[in-house]
């Protein structure tokens, strides 16, 4: 006697969930706000500000030097005089400008 198997509609039904589940577990974990393509990006990110850091720091040591150059305590004529052309447009008897 054969007897035809019918599939079991609670465990297709248990099955479909399990893929389901499954498929949107694995999307998450790439796709979604803590993957693995946003764990990239956020390398990429960090490694740009790391960079933007280090110009930054070196922006500020240089304009510490200038500013110590011109403080007080210590006065670098050669960057006043460059600094009084440059802004104030000062010029000394003896030159020619040539436009």
């Amino acid at each position: 006697m054969t007897r035809n198997h019918r599939p079991n509609l609670g465990s297709l039904f248990f099955f479909a969930a399990a893929f389901a589940l499954s498929a949107y577990f694995t999307f998450a974990a790439v796709q979604g706000d803590f993957g693995l393509f946003r764990r990239v990006e956020i390398a990429a990110e960090a490694e740009t500000l790391s960079r933007d850091l280090t110009m930054l720091k070196v922006d500020i040591a240089q304009m510490e030097n200038l500013t110590h150059r011109l403080s007080d305590n210590f006065l670098d004529l050669d960057l006043l005089d460059e600094q009084a052309r440059s802004v104030l447009g000062v010029l000394r008897a003896d030159e020619i400008v040539i436009r």
